[in-house]
């Protein structure tokens, strides 16, 4: 399944054929359903897929499974997911590090972000908070570049996952700094880490980090976004605050193995609708610092192909090499 990077900008076919297709909402699962989380237990990413796997099996009446494959910035749930039956049995809840950063920062990529899957639906935009330590003694964004100007090397930032790894290689280019990146397998280790003051900082999303937020033991100092977010409106940009043009978007939604049956596409799609546009629904993902949104199958395909691009810009523009 290994393919190039020329190969993969060029396959566009089963986005098409989606695209094309007639919603139908009629097709559900008759047996449980595995829902594949290419990050740990306690992940945003995994918090969410469980709060969506709960509705499904509510709305549906059978189980859906939640099955954590991290490692490898979501490469080996991809590689998982892609080569399942397309009966809609898996799916797998991605991102922008499997189906965005990934892919560029791997040499011989071991799947196609774009070919290998058949999109269902966006479910939501992340925020992700640059935080510290509490002992850090930095109150705000240029103290710590202040800081980290001040003691080249010494500071450190975490990454689970390649919002992260990006994130760090974009503070160091346009902060004109030297913060030393150090990566984890998963998110929570990482924050774990930056907790018991072994590491400095990271690039935090909300879903995970909220409570440690809340009780002082991260300290935030800005977001990724290019706008504040309506949810945190007290929490400036990086842009704002030293990092000019600092922006990445993070991103969820759900997809399945390639050449998924329209109306097996249908049922999942309307399925997510239903129950992700529920009023309680939309305030739980605020509180996990998640922006709720929904699409149609064609709309994800073609917001995938953007972000795979886009991701692929950023992490060159960091001067990342693939690995």
């Amino acid at each position: 399944m290994t393919v190039t990077i020329a190969r993969r900008a060029i396959i566009a076919a089963p986005f098409l054929a989606v695209g094309l297709a007639r919603a139908q909402g009629g097709w559900k699962p008759g047996r449980p359903v595995t829902m594949i989380v290419p990050f740990a237990a306690g992940s945003g990413t995994d918090t969410v897929a469980r709060t969506l796997a709960a509705l499904l099996e509510r709305d549906w009446g059978v189980q859906v499974v939640v099955d954590n494959r991290p490692g490898a910035n979501g490469a080996i749930a991809a590689v998982a997911t892609a080569r399942a039956a397309p009966d809609g049995q898996t799916v797998m809840i991605t991102t922008n590090s499997p189906h965005g950063a990934t892919p560029a920062l791997m040499r011989q990529p071991t799947y196609d972000p774009i070919a290998d899957f058949t999109p269902l639906s966006r479910l939501g935009t992340y925020i992700f908070v640059f935080a510290v330590n509490e002992q850090v003694p930095v109150r705000s964004m240029p103290e710590f570049l202040a800081l980290a100007r001040a003691r080249p090397g010494q500071l450190t930032c975490a990454s689970g996952n390649a919002t992260g790894v990006v994130g760090a290689a974009m503070l160091n280019r346009i902060g004109n700094v030297d913060v030393t990146h150090v990566p984890y397998r998963s998110s929570p280790p990482a924050m774990t880490d930056v907790i018991a003051g072994r590491v400095t900082s990271m690039f935090a999303d909300v879903a995970a980090s909220r409570a440690f937020l809340n009780e002082g033991k991260l300290r935030p100092l800005g977001i990724t976004s290019a706008a504040r977010t309506p949810l945190f409106p007290e929490w400036p940009t990086l842009s704002e605050v030293g990092l000019p043009g600092f922006e990445l978007l993070s991103f969820m939604g759900a997809v399945g193995p390639a050449r998924m049956p329209e109306e097996v596409v249908g049922g999942w799609n309307a399925a997510i609708r239903r129950v992700w546009d529920q009023p309680d629904t939309v305030r739980r993902l605020g509180e996990f610092g998640i922006e709720k949104v929904t699409s149609t199958p064609a709309e994800f395909g073609s917001f995938i192909r953007e972000q795979v691009t886009f991701w692929g810009q950023q992490a060159r523009a960091a001067g990342l090499e693939p690995e």
